[in-house]
This record gives structure tokens, C-alpha cells and sequence, in this order.
């Protein structure tokens, strides 16, 4: 009787061909990484999606209110200032500018806003700090946007734009657009707020009202509607500072308020 041949899988060039794939596959498999689902952030919170809904607010502490568009906050375990993303608002104290026109209203409103709830900041997907070490965000308050509170009160520009970090910019500019068009704050003096900052020759130019502002900044009193409102674009409630019954017309306890 013949002896049968002994075959195995590995002297047949199918079963090679399998066991290569299988042993790949295994290999494939061991290398993936746990929990990397598209669209989630690493531990270091580095990237963070492009349309990243208000879930993606990272509560933070705030220390101080520094000027218009800067503030001091407790983040990763360290205090760090945070500059404003897509904003500029008119300087309190610069070494070489010195102090501007709606410079001190913006900071006073600025601290108001942060003062009236949680403080949270948004990153966008471009760098998240600039050349003097401040984070770059999106900050708000009750998950409401102080950045677009203070365009839409004449108390901001929108500036400072370096794609990608735009996530906002349409947002901004419609406010922007809402306060030029009503004349509110920094542009209640013609041709002061320039793609490039602000124009200090043509706020002494103009006199009166940058005048008016510069004396009595946020406390008042004011004259009237116009110089208010030159500060509080929305009108103000009774109880603020910059509140009179005088200016009260119709006796609502708003003063000034926009009709």
C-alpha cells in the first residue's frame, strides 16, 4: 500500500498567501489607537472642530479685566491672558498710543459683561496663542458672545483676521455693520476706526463728543440722548450709574433706550 504525502498549509501557496494576510491583520489591528473616533479632541484639548457647537465652551475663571479686548483667567492650571479673537477695541494705556477715545468704555464694558455670569472661551482651529504668549479665543458669558456685544455697541472693530481662526467673522461683521450704520460709539467720530486700528488725529478733529466722552467717560452726566447713547448704544436701566429720570422720557426705567 502507497504512503500517503503529508501536505500542510505551509507548503501550499494559498495557505501561505492566508497566513500572511491573517498575521497582517492582527498587526493592523494592534496598531489602532483607542478612542480615536473623528471629530474628538485629545486629552490636550489641541484640536478642536471647526463648527464645534457651545458644548465645546471651556468654563474658565476670570482673574481681571484688563482693557476692551483683553482678560486675565485661570486655564490649565495657571493664570494666562486671553486677547480677544477677531477684535480690536481702542487703547487704555499704550506705551506708544497712549490712551483713545472709547478706550476706557470699552474696558468698563467689557468688565461689565464677564461680571454678569460664567466665563467661558472658545478656540478655533488656527494658533491658539500669538507672539506674546496670550491665548487667542472666543470668550462668553452665559454663553452669550462678548466679542459680539462689544461690535454691536460701537465699542469693537473687527480686525485682527488670520484664516483659519475665522469661525465667526460673518457673525461679526453684521454687528459691526449694525453699529456703524446707527453711528454708536467709536463710530460716532467719522473716520476714526481704520482697517488698521484708530485714527487719533480725527477724534481730536472732531471735538465735541469725543470731548464730551473723554471727560465724563462712563459715569455721566449726560447732556443727553446723544452723548449717552455715544457710550451706552442700548440705552441704560434705572439703577445704573449713567441712569437719569431726566433723560427717562416715557418713564419705563430705561434711559436713552434705542427706538
Amino acid at each position: 500500500m502507497a504512503k500517503r504525502k503529508k501536505t500542510t498549509m505551509w507548503k501550499s501557496p494559498a495557505g501561505a498567501v492566508a497566513v500572511i494576510l491573517l498575521i497582517a491583520i492582527i498587526y493592523i489591528l494592534a496598531e489602532q489607537p483607542e478612542n480615536d473616533s473623528p471629530g474628538s479632541s485629545t486629552e490636550t484639548g489641541e484640536q478642536v472642530p471647526a463648527d464645534a457647537p457651545a458644548k465645546e465652551l471651556i468654563p474658565v475663571e476670570l482673574v481681571r479685566t484688563i482693557d476692551g479686548d483683553t482678560i486675565k483667567i485661570r486655564y490649565g492650571g495657571k493664570e494666562q491672558n486671553v486677547r480677544y479673537l477677531l477684535i480690536d477695541t481702542p487703547e487704555t494705556n499704550h506705551p506708544q498710543l497712549g490712551k483713545q477715545p472709547f478706550g476706557e468704555q470699552a474696558k468698563e464694558r467689557n468688565r461689565e459683561l464677564l461680571a454678569d455670569g460664567e466665563v467661558a472661551i472658545e478656540f478655533d482651529i488656527g494658533q491658539r496663542t500669538d507672539k506674546y504668549g496670550r491665548l487667542l479665543a472666543y470668550v462668553y458669558v452665559n454663553g452669550e458672545s462678548v466679542q459680539e456685544n462689544l461690535l454691536e455697541e460701537g465699542l469693537a472693530r473687527v480686525g485682527y483676521v488670520y484664516p483659519p481662526s475665522t469661525r465667526h467673522l460673518e457673525r461679526f461683521e453684521l454687528a459691526e455693520k449694525r453699529a456703524k450704520d446707527k453711528g454708536f460709539g467709536i463710530w460716532s467720530i467719522e473716520d476714526y476706526a481704520t482697517e488698521s486700528g484708530f485714527d487719533a488725529e480725527k477724534a481730536e478733529q472732531s471735538g465735541e463728543i469725543s470731548e464730551t466722552i473723554n471727560r465724563k467717560g462712563t459715569e455721566g452726566p449726560f447732556a443727553n440722548c446723544t452723548e449717552l447713547r455715544a457710550v451706552h448704544p442700548k440705552g441704560v436701566k434705572k439703577g445704573h450709574h449713567a441712569y437719569s429720570e431726566r433723560l427717562d422720557g416715557d418713564r419705563d426705567g430705561m434711559a436713552c433706550e434705542a427706538s
